[in-house]
């Protein structure tokens, strides 16, 4: 088929035309306002790629149109759609689309609040180092992994399977077409308050997708008050997994440091030594998950887990160290909800334990402009000296109660951190002229950051470079 993409540089979309493209299909694809790392990483994929919408990039012969669900694609009046339904063409979802393709494949569907990208990765990672031949869906960038989708020649196909809906005139989870034979749920923290306005309304997808995995499936879920009150929905076996103690998979003796060690402790009395260069708690959590998946299944054993595991190098914006020379590092965690900020904060101040903690924060995700999460400033930045913040953005603004700039900066001033108003990428990198050297920065956002992490490297490792050489 030719599949043409619109809305292509959002991260799962870009994934699924990749399945689709290993499948054998014949991709291009369309965006406007996008920004790195995204599009730089569409640009190189090798495919048309056009920097706005228009009725003139679809393919003479099309088959299929692929709409993401994003605002700015203006829906069913964009140019592309338009043109699509006035030829005949059907319009379907990305989620909609994998479900149907991937639907003969023993799938692996990571599910959950947070770290679904990171463990969808690691897996197909560990796969690969295994020497199997896996699919996969990541709705992010991993150093480890060639593309972020896949189709693979195994019937593993794993896939990052997100709660949030597939659109604004389709409210299921997109997770609820992707049919699991296996389940790694990490976590169920209410999140995406937009469209899911309390816990249960948020619960409720999770308990679907329990509800339908298969008696032959697995279930391999964190040993959390929140996952037991839903565990009872499944007729699949169950395994359970955390970082302390618990009646299945756990980490034990864990060292931090540059390279984090621990040891992986079964249910069975098995003892699996791991090391890590990811930085925090959460990532030993996501570890001690996959491994229990992939041993449980038998799909690896221990020494091709032990490798893999150690020369796993993660995900883009989680947690990457951008500067190289200066003594001030940065790093790039990745912003979209309470649960995702709090941990990178938490992850940073557990390896930098001595240094003043300057966060700079972009509220981009609907959540973190909702009134109805203001409540979440209250607490996440814990621990830091310092907090800028740069301005929420206006799209979808009209759909949901918009919190203002003003109103969010006076939340975070009212927990007594010294707060900084940055409304361009000047003032913020001016605003970070005076450090003294010992501090540490961290970049939080799931959108542009007003280009920061692009910019801001390059200048601390001007700035800062001398105070190393001393």
């Amino acid at each position: 088929m030719r599949i043409h993409f619109t809305g292509i540089a959002g991260a799962g979309m870009s994934a699924a035309a990749l399945v689709m493209r290993g499948a054998g299909h014949s991709i291009s694809g369309s965006d406007e306002d996008v920004f790195p790392p995204m599009s730089t990483y569409v640009e190189g994929l090798g495919f048309p790629f056009h920097r706005r919408f228009s009725a003139g990039n679809l393919p003479g012969a099309l088959d299929l149109l692929v709409l993401g669900a994003s605002a700015k694609l203006g829906g069913g009046e964009n140019p592309e759609v338009v043109e699509a339904r006035r030829r005949g063409v059907r319009v379907t979802t990305f989620p909609e689309l994998i479900g149907e393709a991937t639907r003969t494949r023993d799938n692996i569907v990571v599910a959950g609040s947070f770290g679904k990208s990171t463990c969808a990765a690691l897996t197909a990672h560990v796969l690969r180092q295994a020497g199997r031949d896996p699919g996969w869906m990541v709705g992010a960038i991993s150093p480890s992994l060639p593309d972020t989708g896949a189709w693979g020649g195994d019937p593993e196909m794993v896939l990052e399977g997100d709660e949030y809906i597939v659109g604004p005139a389709d409210r299921r989870s997109k997770f609820a077409l992707y049919h699991p034979r296996d389940l790694l749920l990490t976590s169920l923290v209410h999140d995406h308050v937009n469209v899911f306005p309390t816990f249960a309304d948020y619960e409720a997808p999770f308990r679907d997708l329990l509800r339908n995995l298969p008696a032959q499936g697995l279930a391999v879920m964190r040993d959390h008050p929140a996952i037991h009150a839903v565990a009872g929905e499944t007729r699949a076996p169950i395994v359970w997994y955390d970082t302390e103690p618990c009646d299945g998979w756990y980490s034990e003796g864990v060292a931090y440091g540059e390279t984090t060690r621990f040891t992986l402790v079964g249910p069975d009395g098995r003892r699996v030594a791991l090391a890590t260069a990811l930085l925090g708690r959460h990532n030993i959590e996501n570890i001690v998950g996959v491994s229990a998946l992939l041993l449980e299944r038998g799909l690896v054993d221990a020494a091709a887990l032990s490798g893999a595991v150690a020369s796993f190098t993660g995900i883009r914006r989680r947690l990457d160290r951008l500067t190289t020379r200066s003594v001030v590092p940065i790093i790039e965690g990745f912003g979209s909800s309470y649960e995702k900020a709090h941990s990178a904060v938490a992850a940073v101040k557990l390896h930098y334990p001595n240094r003043p903690l300057v966060v700079v924060f972009e509220p981009h995700a609907f959540s973190w402009r909702s009134r109805d999460a203001l409540s979440w400033y209250d607490t996440v930045f814990d621990g830091a000296a310092k907090v800028l913040v740069v301005p929420p953005p206006a799209h979808g603004a009209q759909s949901h109660n918009q919190s203002t700039f003003q109103e969010i900066l006076d939340r975070v001033r009212a927990t007594g951190i010294t707060t900084v108003a940055a409304a361009t990428a000047e003032a913020a990198t001016a605003a970070l002229g005076g450090l003294g050297g010992d501090e540490v920065v961290l970049l939080l956002s799931s959108g542009p950051l007003l280009g920061l992490p692009d910019s801001l490297p390059a200048v601390f490792d001007a700035r800062y470079a001398e105070t190393a050489a001393a």
